[in-house]
């Protein structure tokens, strides 16, 4: 057997991987028992031929993220991330439900998580102030805020020191400027793209594959355009209430293990809201997101 080397799993191409080692890209085949690999994997490979290999083992993961697939199950998307970047903007609009899904998950998926305003300078003042206020809540709460600007780099210095010597992917719906903020953090991120397509002889290197990028400041990013990150599914209604950070020290004095945090008695969420220590809003988007689970 030949001897197995350690690699990064940088991008899907086809049905294969595209795998680092060493500094260079070595396209790999998989073993059909070995399961769904994800970009951010770290794996065990065999040398096949020149520039050529086969995946053998997935080495564990520290953390994954999924979205949903066929029939129920879900599909990891990333793995070994240490952070996700929640990316909005008031155009299209500010989702402060799917910025709470996204939160959700990563509490628990013990992910670290930080909020980016983007599109600052096409923000009107009142807007920006006006969503700002909202933004308070989660700060108190101990996530962190940038806020941004691709298009002028408003911003962009303490974005990046936030990013170095780790793995981070961004999320955020679609129109929010991801993309411009990838490019704006990895200046030669068309270079890679291309040093990509040509390694792969079986086909183009897609724009919808999400993908490792190595940082100039050190860590990486994962780009992921196009595609789901990740959403509710895996997660439990109990779960979901402890995605919500400031529900957690209420959740445990609730009477009943069983809390619902609706009308159940004795509910100390509820009773939290009623005191104002939770936010109302926030409470009702988590019933929203409660709802949606049980669609």
């Amino acid at each position: 057997m030949a001897d197995l080397l350690e690699g990064l799993v940088i991008s899907h191409l086809g049905k294969g991987l595209a795998v680092e080692h060493a500094g260079k890209t070595i396209i790999c085949q998989t073993r059909r028992q070995l399961g769904v690999a994800a970009v951010g994997d770290r794996v065990l490979w065999e040398k096949t031929g020149s520039d050529q290999g086969r995946v053998a083992e997935l080495l564990p993961r520290r953390s994954v993220l999924t979205r949903p697939a066929r029939q129920g199950k879900t599909r990891p998307v990333a793995a070994n991330i240490d952070k996700v970047i929640v990316v909005f903007a008031t155009e299209p609009h500010c989702d402060f439900l799917l910025i709470d899904q996204y939160l959700a998950v990563c509490e628990n998926r013990n992910i670290s998580a930080e909020l980016v305003f983007n599109k600052i300078d096409l923000t009107p003042t009142s807007e920006r102030q006006r969503i700002t206020q909202e933004l308070t809540h989660y700060q108190d709460m101990g996530y962190t805020l940038h806020s941004v600007s691709a298009t002028t780099s408003e911003g962009l210095t303490t974005l990046t020191d936030a990013l170095a010597n780790q793995t981070s992917i961004l999320a955020g719906q679609s129109g929010v400027g991801k993309s411009s903020l990838t490019n704006a953090l990895i200046p030669d991120k068309a270079l890679k793209t291309n040093t990509l397509s040509t390694a792969n002889a079986h086909g183009r290197h897609t724009t919808t594959a999400a993908t490792l990028y190595h940082l100039p400041s050190g860590g990486a990013l994962i780009d992921s355009p196009g595609v789901a990150i990740f959403g509710l599914a895996g997660l439990s209604e109990a779960q979901l209430a402890y995605g919500f950070r400031e529900f957690q020290p209420f959740i445990e004095t609730c009477q009943f293990n069983d809390c619902q945090h609706q009308k159940d008695k004795g509910c100390a969420v509820r009773q939290a809201v009623e005191d104002q220590s939770i936010s109302k809003t926030r409470y009702h988007r988590y019933l929203k997101l409660k709802e949606k689970m049980n669609l």
